[in-house]
């Protein structure tokens, strides 16, 4: 017997995944008051909320960029280096890139066995390794809290961007994976959630996009979003912009094994609470109960593909994506500007 009792991973976080990210509504007052760039080469940057920066370098190659890390949300520190890890790749994906290498983001505290740190980065390093990119570095500071993730360098031909708000009218709209990774952990957190319910949601913030974006690419899909911390609502309004509306069928919305339960049982989380918040006056949810809306409005950590694809395509991109993402599910349309961005029938 060991003389002394485990450590809990959660007992060094206040909040964790994708949930601990600031709200949408303050992020973006932030990012108002910034200098915008005039530099041509920056294809992407961050005016529109899309999921990455690219910046081109000749006619006939960019970089993506992006950055990711947060607080654990589970105790087994492998697993929270491979989730975080996921998520942190997919912003390359969203945006029709590959990954070429990534550097590491530790914040660890300074009296913990470093033996946790040290299954933390292995759990990273597997799934670096699994999108066939290179593990090359990376930076680490002592902090109360752990944090985890990393920045990701990645390529992409100039003329095969994938952007946030480029969907069509018409337009199927497509989700890879099932939603309420926030309510499902919220529940295990509280020992709520069942082991098989747990795995669910675990298997699938493992699962790197990477296998939906190869699929995608054979298909003319028009606009890509990953859906991560600001839940399905949010991330639908950025992709409709100002010239679409998402008309989203909960019915066929994938939905994690217990999520609904817990929605029911108030275990939404904070995180879910902003996204409402900010996103409330541009979508219609009013036909949705109070647990339905709480799944829309849900944080997800390392969630799925959104897409946006010419409705003649949507069912073979649908049959593609579930060799590997069973969950994939054709989810709604998109149809002229009306009052809102998003409602969900």
């Amino acid at each position: 017997m060991p003389d002394h009792p485990p450590i809990s991973l959660l007992s060094h976080c206040t909040s964790g995944g994708c949930g601990a990210k600031i709200g949408p509504a303050e992020l973006s007052g932030f990012l108002a008051t910034l200098p915008k760039t005039a530099d041509a080469n920056l294809l992407v940057g961050f005016d529109h909320a899309d999921d990455a920066a690219v910046y081109r370098l000749d006619d006939d190659t960019a970089i993506v960029s992006t950055v990711d890390f947060f607080p654990p949300m589970v105790e087994d520190p492998r697993l929270f280096g491979r989730i975080a890890a996921a998520n942190a790749l997919s912003d390359i994906y969203a945006m029709g890139g590959t990954p070429l290498f990534a550097l590491n983001l530790v914040c660890f505290p300074q009296k913990l066995d470093k033996a946790i740190l040290g299954e933390i980065l292995a759990g990273g390093a597997e799934k670096v390794a699994e999108a066939g990119a290179a593990l090359a570095g990376g930076h680490s500071i002592y902090d109360p809290e752990i944090k985890y993730g990393l920045a990701v360098t990645g390529r992409v031909h100039p003329g095969r961007v994938r952007l946030n708000r480029a969907c069509a009218d018409g337009d199927c709209l497509v989700l890879t994976k099932a939603l309420g990774t926030g309510l499902v952990m919220a529940a295990s957190r509280v020992g709520l959630t069942s082991p098989e319910r747990f795995a669910a949601a675990t298997d699938g913030m493992t699962r790197l996009n990477r296998y939906a974006a190869e699929k995608m690419a054979a298909f003319p899909v028009n606009a890509v979003t990953d859906i991560t911390g600001f839940g399905l609502m949010v991330h639908a309004a950025e992709m409709a912009g100002d010239d679409h509306t998402l008309v989203l069928d909960f019915a066929s919305l994938p939905v994690l094994p217990g999520a609904l339960e817990y929605a029911e049982a108030y275990l939404a989380t904070a995180a879910g609470q902003r996204n409402r918040n900010h996103i409330a006056a541009t979508v219609d949810v009013s036909a949705l109960g109070p647990a339905e809306q709480e799944i829309v409005f849900d944080p997800q950590t390392s969630g799925g593909l959104l897409l946006s694809v010419p409705a003649e395509h949507a069912q073979g991109l649908v049959d593609a994506i579930r060799q590997d993402d069973p969950a994939a599910a054709i989810v709604g349309q998109v149809v002229p500007r009306s009052e809102v961005a998003v409602s969900v029938m």
